[in-house]
């Protein structure tokens, strides 16, 4: 790890309820300027509320959490959100959900116009702008909302599964771009995925987190060369690191599934 880490979470747990449910818990580690990676585990682990107070929009209940040396107390600059169920404003067309943050932050009307369109021709969207969210598929949204992050040129990209809802081959070669996006901008990057070969893809390291409520249950180092072609996405190194995880990620939603038939039952 670097000695200064742009994440820090110190034994952070966020609990609701007064307790009675607690998302995650004592989650320590640190993540690198310039890293990406990828949070794996079973659904109801507190992936998504994790990624949410790292975004300031809700708070940690105990431990601390720090962006650039400073406890998160509300959104921190620099630090944008790509949505899972993409957030996008039904009233406004594309263009102006994909500018939405620069507007509110009084950008001027030229810049708005280069990063716009610059990420919109990225992300395949380029002759969509005057549409609206109704006219486009549950994809072509969710690149909206990724438009609308890259645009702000944040520093830190938090990412709540950006590419669930595009077809495999769109979503990996929406993935090489990110990584080339990352590292033209020096960006750190987090993002939940359920896809594991995405993860190993995608990332330097991969966070997995037991059942509710989540702790970290291994931190795997990507040990693979970069771009990570086809051939090293067939070889039996990518294998083996996808058979690690699966092997941790069975177990934990297996807990999971037997805990959801025994309060069912």
């Amino acid at each position: 790890m670097s000695s200064n880490p742009v994440i820090v979470a110190d034994n952070a747990s966020k609990l609701f309820l007064d307790g009675a449910v607690v998302a995650f818990r004592q989650l320590s580690f640190a993540i690198n300027r310039n890293e990406i990676m990828c949070i794996v585990g079973p659904s109801g682990c507190g992936k998504t509320t994790f990624l949410r107070c790292i975004a300031g929009l809700t708070d940690i209940s105990t431990g601390q959490l720090l962006v650039d040396g400073k406890p998160v107390s509300g959104p921190p600059d620099g630090v944008a959100m790509v949505f899972q169920h993409f957030g996008l404003l039904p009233w406004k067309t594309v263009y102006e959900n994909a500018a939405f943050g620069l507007a509110m932050a009084n950008t001027p009307a030229d810049k708005i116009k280069e990063r716009v369109n610059h990420y919109l021709e990225l992300v395949g969207l380029s002759g969509f702008e005057k549409h609206y969210p109704y006219q486009l598929s549950g994809g072509m949204q969710q690149r909206v909302g990724l438009v609308r992050a890259l645009a702000m040129n944040p520093s830190v990209l938090l990412m709540d599964e950006p590419f669930a809802a595009l077809d495999e081959q769109t979503r990996m070669l929406l993935g090489e771009k990110l990584l080339e996006i990352c590292q033209t901008l020096s960006q750190t990057a987090l993002l939940i995925t359920h896809n594991l070969s995405e993860a190993i893809t995608l990332s330097d390291r991969v966070l997995l987190m037991s059942f509710r409520p989540g702790r970290i249950k291994r931190i795997v180092e990507i040990d693979l060369p970069r771009p990570r072609s086809s051939e090293i996405i067939a070889s039996s190194e990518f294998g083996r690191y996808v058979g690690l995880l699966w092997q941790d990620l069975r177990e934990e939603a297996s807990r999971g599934m037997a805990e959801t038939e025994r309060t069912s039952a």
